[in-house]
C-alpha cells in the first residue's frame, strides 16, 4: 500500500509541476487550456476532499501542514495518515 500511495504522490506533484510549467510558459494552444481546466477541477476536488475530511485533521500536530498536503495530494496524503485511536478500537 506504501507503495501505491508514494507513486500517486509522485504523479499528483508531476501534475502540478506540468501545471506550473504551463503558467509560465504555455503550452500548444488546446492543450494549455485544457492543463488549465483540469487543474481547476483536480483543485476543486482536493478542496471538496479537505472539507470532508478536515475533522480527521484537527487531532494531528501541525494541521495547516496536513491541509497543505491535501490539496496538493488529495486522497494520497489521506491514506499515508496514521488510523487514529477510536479508528481503530471501532474494528475490534
Amino acid at each position: 500500500m506504501k507503495a501505491v500511495v508514494g507513486l500517486g504522490k509522485l504523479i499528483a506533484l508531476l501534475f502540478w509541476l506540468a501545471l506550473l510549467a504551463n503558467l509560465l510558459s504555455p503550452f500548444a494552444h488546446p492543450f494549455a487550456t485544457l492543463m488549465q481546466v483540469a487543474g481547476g477541477l483536480i483543485l476543486l476536488i482536493h478542496i471538496v476532499e479537505l472539507l470532508a475530511l478536515g475533522a480527521r485533521l484537527k487531532g494531528r500536530p501541525r494541521p495547516w501542514l496536513d491541509r497543505a498536503q491535501v490539496l496538493l495530494f488529495g486522497i494520497f496524503h489521506f491514506l499515508s495518515l496514521p488510523q487514529s485511536a477510536a479508528q481503530e478500537g471501532s474494528h475490534a
